[in-house]
């Protein structure tokens, strides 16, 4: 039995696994997130921990014979958080994570720093990786700085917690801006220009590699009856990929979480920095791929339903359906920043054209189009970067909105695959790296491809009558890119 662990922005979810790949049972706790300034977002790795023990505990409450039987535990979790902590091991300040933006301006320093930054680490240096957030620090808060021992990724906090070892891997280390992501090793030039070396920085291994044991004492508190292997495991991203057996070159998936990610897989290191696609490493040795992201899908969804006091998320999906397209208002989701294709951390979330008859259905569907507006612009700077998708597998907690799932197919013109699981994500990646590193059993083996659910075809009628309004869309957030710099923190005004 395989115990998959991510986690994520807003929980941390598990899975049971056996050895014909089956769900035996999965748990969630729910995490809180912290914006204790404009730009900021923060979290306690304390609750992290918290939150993966309460897991294991329905796990043992729902499965205790499952339970018993595991043999191996994978990782998997949100990218880019910087978690620090002294020389022993003592977290210093609550993480900074991914779509935190206050670290626009260290972007620059460092490019200015080492001017073959992009060149180095295949990605321009963008407030939301892990580097500017040490320039950052380092700046504004010199006592923290100096007393940081390691730097930590979100799940190998988790990780040091499990086996007692500092322990990272090629794909979540790639979104740090310190690794030379075609050579899968540190950069000593980039974390020098971070004012870090390499004693900062944890052991690296491939994800479907051991990190260590799990602890003795956890083991017995667990009811695991055995020696328990754990996995280094991998990014949320690249996770939720070789749960769903995307990992030749062709291959891709769209992810629709707290973010949403268009995810191609490569055998070759091909970065296209300019165009604010992602190139990391891949959970598996010898693979890359490419990334394009939008930093706020479902996270606008969930914003949506609490300011309309909608009863849930998929009530409110679900209430968009019956909207008229061409009377909503346009959406902009940018409510952290945006990446790909914009790079602009200041951009703001928008509303446009509201009127006395707007009303939750049109609000609701306003969100969903805006979203998949983004990713279809997010796909076109993928392609534009040398990337060709056809068909993508669909998952995250959005994919169960088939409508979410039209909008965005018509929009970009990309063919969804929604298979049997896909809202179990990076959990199960986690469990199939966490059976590679205890069999050493090959990728081709173990990343199989899962049951197809559904397809989504883009509808050509749907996709004319959004094609107008996809074009106002991109229009809006030209005309307002200048008001943003001002409004934002720091800007001109």
């Amino acid at each position: 039995m395989y115990l998959g662990i991510d986690l994520g922005t807003s929980e941390v979810k598990a899975v049971l696994v056996d050895d014909a790949q089956r769900c035996v049972a999965r748990a969630g706790v729910k995490l809180q997130l912290s914006r204790p300034q404009r730009l900021w977002s923060e979290q306690a790795p304390e609750d992290w921990w918290q939150a993966t023990c309460d897991v294991v505990k329905q796990l043992r409450a729902s499965a205790r014979q499952a339970l018993s039987s595991v043999t191996a535990i994978g990782l998997s979790g949100q990218m880019h958080g910087a978690v620090l902590i002294d020389a022993a091991d003592r977290v210093l300040r609550p993480a900074i994570l991914w779509n935190d933006s206050r670290a626009f301006g260290e972007c620059e320093e460092l490019e200015r720093a080492v001017p073959r930054s992009r060149e180095i680490t295949g990605n321009l240096a963008m407030c939301g990786f892990t580097a500017p957030k040490l320039l950052w620090l380092r700046r504004h808060e010199p006592e923290c700085f100096a007393r940081v021992a390691k730097v930590l990724l979100p799940k190998d906090y988790l990780g040091l917690r499990l086996t007692g070892d500092h322990v990272s891997e090629i794909s979540d280390s790639s979104g740090t801006l310190w690794l030379d992501v075609g050579r899968r090793d540190w950069s000593d030039a980039m974390l020098a220009a971070s004012g870090l070396d390499r004693s900062h920085m944890p052991r690296l291994v491939e994800g479907n590699m051991a990190r260590g044991l799990l602890r003795e004492e956890l083991r017995r508190d667990w009811g695991i009856a055995g020696e328990v292997t754990v996995a280094a495991g991998a990014g949320d991203n690249p996770a939720a990929a070789v749960g769903v057996g995307v990992i030749e070159p062709g291959d891709a998936l769209l992810s629709l979480g707290t973010s949403g990610v268009m995810f191609a897989a490569s055998d070759r290191f091909l970065p296209d920095p300019d165009a604010a696609v992602h190139a990391f490493g891949h959970a598996l040795p010898q693979r890359w791929c490419h990334m394009a992201v939008t930093l706020s899908a479902t996270s606008c969804l969930s914003w949506a339903a609490r300011i309309t006091g909608s009863a849930s998320e998929v009530a409110l999906a679900e209430a968009a359906e019956s909207a008229v397209i061409e009377d909503a208002p346009l959406f902009l989701p940018y409510l952290s920043g945006e990446r790909t294709p914009h790079n602009d951390p200041r951009a703001q979330g928008v509303f446009f054209g509201l009127g006395s008859g707007t009303d939750r259905a049109a609000v609701a569907y306003s969100v969903l189009e805006g979203v998949a507006f983004a990713l279809s612009d997010g796909y076109a700077a993928l392609c534009a970067a040398g990337d060709t998708v056809s068909q993508a597998a669909f998952v995250g907690g959005g994919s169960r909105s088939r409508f979410w799932g039209r909008l965005i197919s018509a929009a970009s013109g990309v063919a969804l695959v929604r298979p049997a699981g896909g809202d179990l994500g990076g959990a199960f990646g986690a469990a199939r790296l966490a059976r590679m590193a205890l069999t050493g059993a090959a990728p081709a083996e173990v990343c199989t491809k899962p049951r197809v659910h559904d397809v989504i075809e883009p509808e050509p009628l749907l996709a004319e009558r959004l094609a107008t309004r996809h074009a106002r869309h991109r229009r809006l957030y030209v005309l307002l890119r200048e008001e943003f710099q001002h409004c934002a923190p720091g800007g001109r005004a």
